[in-house]
């Protein structure tokens, strides 16, 4: 009998352990957009935490104490970024996040991130300069960006490399997206897609510095006294509120892609978009700062991504076609410039009457972009032995279909694309077989406009001034891509001004 009685003691105690390292409850909604607190929306975010971060590696309620140094409000990169900076700094910041899982939008980054003078450019022989990277960006935001915000943006590129690098996340495979003409997206060693592998490094970064990282810990208003801000009303569970003080307030919560209500106060247009954001890109951090006298820019500069597959809202990365792939239309002919800045790309699909097209590639493409191994299990991959029997499976004419793929492969032998005038994406032909292709239309992908900073991240009145004590970075911002943001600016966006938030909070605490 007491055998038993001891045995039961050790299952309970052992249960009782796991739940304690599960950290904080993922039942809270916690997505600060009313409308979806439905069960689909909870089934969403319990998928999005399978491929999102250990939940073993959350702060556990208990551990919560009532004064930061500094408080950050979102643990995607950029927040991530900012704590790990702090802590070096000697502060002692805390996260808090309000879906179940850490990581945000920059878990469904697929391409890579853009930068430029690398020492792995140099490595591998890549020839390229901040004053490129900076033209071509300036070029594809037409003309539109932030210069100021832009030039500091290139020029500390290379470093945010060096230091993931020196973090333990090595982004060393060098392809090129969109809008750019040299090889300038990094990627993870064996060139997958750059989100899970960036959210997975810097989580376990933040656990190893014991930095407290709370989630389902949803952040309603940052407070303010004697003209400075001075912590947060934060809501644990969806069931209790508690005020949390700090000396500075960092606010990394993303953009507003996913809030439909927002989008359709400044862009009618995309009303019925599908949209490739997390649910918990509401525009909270927006609307915060808002109420604290920030002001934005570029509001109505919202990004449409070409390559989405729809019945999943899943983005299918520009990587693939950096690797070597077309589009081609449902007559199984190419009709533009695949390369070309994602608005030009985005256009040339919607002028097709189906406003769709497929993406194609060969066995090559499929090897060098290692996220369509995901695509694959997802279902979105149509495979064909050969061009006419992929031609079947598309349901496009098998003639056309080896016509365009026969006179693309031309093009890249003789380096020279007389149709559109691709000039990069063209070290391959697509002649491997088995052949592949996945079904797109364009999506809501990014919000290019946000909250007003500078090149410190404080965030700025409408008078210009920093508000004391509250700094901002990443999609929560506005300004740095202007009219369109090249593909892979925002992964390296969210790490250098990130990096920027934690190192400049902390200078401010100091001084303090």
């Amino acid at each position: 009998m007491n055998k038993k009685v001891t045995t039961a003691l050790i299952l309970v105690l052992s249960v009782m352990l796991v739940i304690t390292g599960c950290g904080n409850s993922n039942s809270s909604n916690g997505n600060g957009n009313k409308n979806k607190n439905t069960s689909k929306n909870n089934e969403t975010k319990e998928t999005e935490a399978v491929s999102g971060a250990s939940k073993a590696s959350y702060t556990p309620y208990d551990q919560l104490k009532e004064k930061y140094d500094i408080i950050i409000v979102g643990a995607g990169g950029a927040g991530m970024s900012a704590a790990l900076e702090a802590r070096a700094k000697g502060m002692n910041p805390v996260i808090f996040e309000k879906m179940p899982v850490a990581g945000g939008n920059t878990t469904k980054s697929s391409s890579g991130m853009n930068a430029s003078e690398t020492k792995f450019q140099k490595e591998q022989g890549i020839e390229d300069s901040n004053d490129l990277f900076y033209e071509e960006t300036l070029k594809g935001g037409h003309d539109t960006n932030d210069k100021e915000m832009l030039r500091f943006f290139v020029d500390n590129s290379a470093s945010a490399i060096d230091w993931l690098d020196s973090i333990g996340i090595r982004l060393n495979n060098i392809t090129i997206t969109g809008g750019m003409n040299e090889k300038r997206t990094h990627r993870p060693e064996d060139g997958s897609a750059v989100g899970q592998y960036l959210v997975k490094g810097l989580v376990k970064n933040v656990q190893e510095q014991g930095i407290p990282l709370f989630v389902n810990a949803d952040v309603k208003e940052i407070t303010e006294k004697d003209g400075k801000v001075n912590g947060v009303k934060v809501i644990f569970d969806q069931t209790e509120e508690k005020t949390i003080t700090a000396a500075a307030v960092v606010v990394t919560t993303g953009g507003f892609g996913a809030n439909i209500d927002m989008i359709s106060e400044v862009r009618p247009d995309l009303e019925g978009y599908v949209t490739t954001n997390q649910v918990g890109s509401t525009g909270d951090g927006i609307r915060m700062i808002e109420k604290l006298g920030g002001t934005t820019v570029d509001m109505d500069q919202i990004q449409v991504h070409p390559t989405v597959q729809q019945e999943k809202s899943y983005l299918i990365g520009e990587a693939v076609r950096g690797e070597g792939a077309i589009l081609v239309s449902s007559e199984g002919k190419r009709f533009t410039n695949e390369l070309d800045t994602r608005d030009n790309v985005t256009a040339a699909i919607n002028k097709l009457p189906e406003k769709s097209a497929f993406l194609v590639f060969d066995s090559g493409v499929k090897s060098r972009a290692k996220a369509i191994e995901q695509y694959e299990k997802m279902g979105f991959v149509i495979q064909g032995d050969s061009i006419e029997a992929l031609a079947t499976e598309m349901d496009v004419p098998a003639d056309q279909l080896k016509t365009a793929l026969d006179t693309w492969n031309s093009a890249v032998t003789n380096k020279q694309d007389a149709e559109f005038g691709r000039t990069t994406g063209m070290d391959n032909d697509l002649s491997g077989a088995p052949f592949y292709a996945i079904k797109i239309g364009p999506g809501i992908h990014y919000t290019m406009g946000g909250v007003k900073i500078n090149t410190n991240t404080e965030v700025l009145n409408k008078d210009g001034e920093p508000i004391p004590g509250l700094f901002a970075a990443g999609e929560v911002t506005g300004g740095l891509h202007g009219q369109n943001r090249i593909g892979g600016n925002s992964v390296a966006e969210i790490i250098i001004f990130g990096r920027q938030t934690g190192m400049k909070s902390a200078e401010f605490v100091k001084a303090q």
